[in-house]
């Protein structure tokens, strides 16, 4: 996921609306990025402490026990893929837009001037606190990028962003132009997925969605790649346009 102008050493920037998304949906993406030696960075608005911690609160533990669960698996996760991880505890459920949070976000753009950027989708009738997340990671790419905005550091350039798969992708009107092959990273993935036992129902079905995306994957590559039958695949789609000087 490189454009013209920038290069593999360039930062992974993923913003993340809770605090398991991006192991699920990106993991294998951020364990290549350390893998080539980048820094990648997650930043987690909120600790999903109460719309995606329900094995926790069943168990009857506090909102304070819960945040520092969730912190701690997310941190163990992040460690796994070789990830930076910050966190804004803005919390979830709902997950409010606002002025505060977008600020924090140019922050985090300016300082780590990253490559890439992955969030969420902007639609998902399920989970309103995905598209928030998604929303204010593109309007902060965009603030970081004007000259004139009152934050430190230098001025962001251009960095593709792309959206990593929903949980329901045909609810979310996903239909993914980019797919990764995360083949050489999935037991690092797979070992950071193991790191949220909060959300252990997740597992086999990410799991299972990492080989169907392998098989697109496969399909789309072509026969003469010499990929392996395991191939394991991660879904994107990208929110601006390529910039190439051909057409590969």
């Amino acid at each position: 996921m490189t454009e013209a102008g920038t290069t593999s050493a360039g930062a992974l920037l993923v913003v993340s609306a809770h605090a398991g998304d991006f192991v699920w949906r990106s993991g294998g993406a951020i364990a290549l990025a350390a893998e080539r030696g980048q820094r990648a960075k997650v930043v987690c608005l909120s600790y999903g402490e109460r719309g995606e911690s329900a094995k926790a609160w069943l168990a009857g533990k506090t909102l304070p026990e819960i945040k520092a669960l969730r912190q701690a698996e997310a941190e163990a996760a992040a460690a796994a893929l070789g990830a930076e991880i910050e966190f804004f505890d803005a919390g979830d459920y709902p997950l409010l837009e606002s002025h505060e949070i977008v600020d924090r976000l140019v922050l985090v753009y300016r300082e780590l001037q990253p490559a890439v950027v992955l969030t969420h989708t902007l639609v998902d009738p399920y989970n309103g606190d995905h598209p928030a997340a998604a929303r204010m990671a593109l309007q902060a790419r965009i603030l970081a990028q004007a000259i004139g905005y009152e934050a430190p550091g230098e001025p962001l350039g251009a960095p593709p962003v792309f959206s990593f798969e929903p949980h329901q992708s045909e609810q979310c009107d996903f239909k993914p132009n980019l797919l990764l092959d995360v083949t050489s990273v999935w037991d690092r993935k797979e070992k950071a997925m193991q790191c949220l036992p909060a959300q252990q129902h997740m597992w086999d079905y990410y799991a299972d969605l990492g080989k169907r995306r392998g098989v697109q994957f496969k399909r789309n590559a072509g026969p003469n790649l010499g990929l392996a039958h395991d191939t394991r695949a991660e879904a994107f789609f990208r929110h601006f346009p390529q910039t190439t000087r051909e057409l590969s």
